[in-house]
């Protein structure tokens, strides 16, 4: 994606530097279709490998540019290039190491039940803004999604959440994933995850390492909108808080609920998304000191 597209991008994603605050802080502190078609929380886009021309099957922007240097910054440490995963075996041992439990939330968030997804399938956003699935693209070489929930009680519904890994060949891939998701907000502010179930009112930004109050990721995107559901109710409040680290790519969906603040959504994502990325960090970081 061309700079000149991600600073209009920018422009109206302003607003989510609170979430990537959040999430900084707590880095800091530290050191869509049927019953089987969310497995990304019906949110992580198909992405594009680079080529060093048009995506395939995108809009025709280019190739993201590299990201900025981060060896003068502490949370976000240089990529070991030679401990990229080459295979899909290495890719999936690697996923497993960062992708998180439960005990990432904290103990009022359990599992759900199917608790991972398909590790052959991907979403896909069709052009009538419905998720789909289909096997996964060339240069994603492993990725999965675990879903969570609070139960309803003290005074809120249930709140669903969902994580996501997904382990390119390289850093190049794994941009046109964030690529290709701004483009999806800007063609579909609305979006349908399956029958019953939408996402409305959809809108993001994205900031490289040193944006705004992105200190702590290559390349952050934020999502936020409103999740209506024939079974929940709503609309309720919508999050989807990704962030890079070379090959890697890592989510957090949250669907909100009465009676749950829109803070304490903002701070699961921002506690998981965090806790995932610094382990990408310890496994493809360079050793310094």
């Amino acid at each position: 994606m061309t700079r000149r597209r991600r600073s209009a991008l920018r422009a109206y994603g302003c607003a989510a530097a609170g979430l990537f605050l959040l999430v900084g802080c707590t880095a800091d502190g530290t050191a869509k279709g049927g019953a089987a078609t969310t497995d990304a929380a019906g949110r992580t886009p198909a992405a594009s490998p680079a080529t060093g021309g048009p995506a395939p099957g995108g809009s025709g922007a280019s190739t993201p540019a590299a990201p900025p240097s981060s060896t003068a910054n502490p949370l976000v440490p240089p990529l070991d290039e030679s401990k990229q995963p080459k295979t899909v075996a290495e890719a999936r041992a690697l996923l497993g190491r960062i992708v998180i439990t439960e005990a990432a939330f904290g103990p009022e968030v359990v599992r759900s039940t199917p608790f991972e997804s398909d590790p052959g399938r991907w979403p896909v956003l069709d052009e009538d803004c419905v998720w789909q699935t289909a096997g996964l693209p060339a240069d994603v070489l492993a990725t999965s999604t675990r879903y969570f929930h609070i139960p309803a009680g003290n005074g809120h519904g249930r709140v669903r959440l969902n994580a996501t890994v997904t382990i390119h060949h390289n850093r190049q891939e794994s941009g046109w994933e964030t690529a290709r998701a701004m483009e999806e907000v800007l063609r579909c502010p609305g979006q349908k995850l399956r029958e019953g179930e939408e996402l409305k009112n959809l809108w993001g930004g994205s900031f490289y390492l040193g944006e705004q109050a992105n200190a702590w990721t290559e390349d952050a995107f934020s999502e936020t909108g409103e999740y209506v559901s024939a079974q929940d109710g709503g609309p309720y409040r919508y999050t989807w808080s990704q962030a890079q680290f070379g090959p890697v790519t890592v989510a957090i969906a949250g669907k909100g609920t009465t009676g749950f603040t829109e803070e304490a959504m903002n701070g699961l994502a921002a506690q998981a998304t965090s806790r995932m990325m610094l382990q990408a960090k310890q496994e493809l970081g360079k050793e310094t000191g």
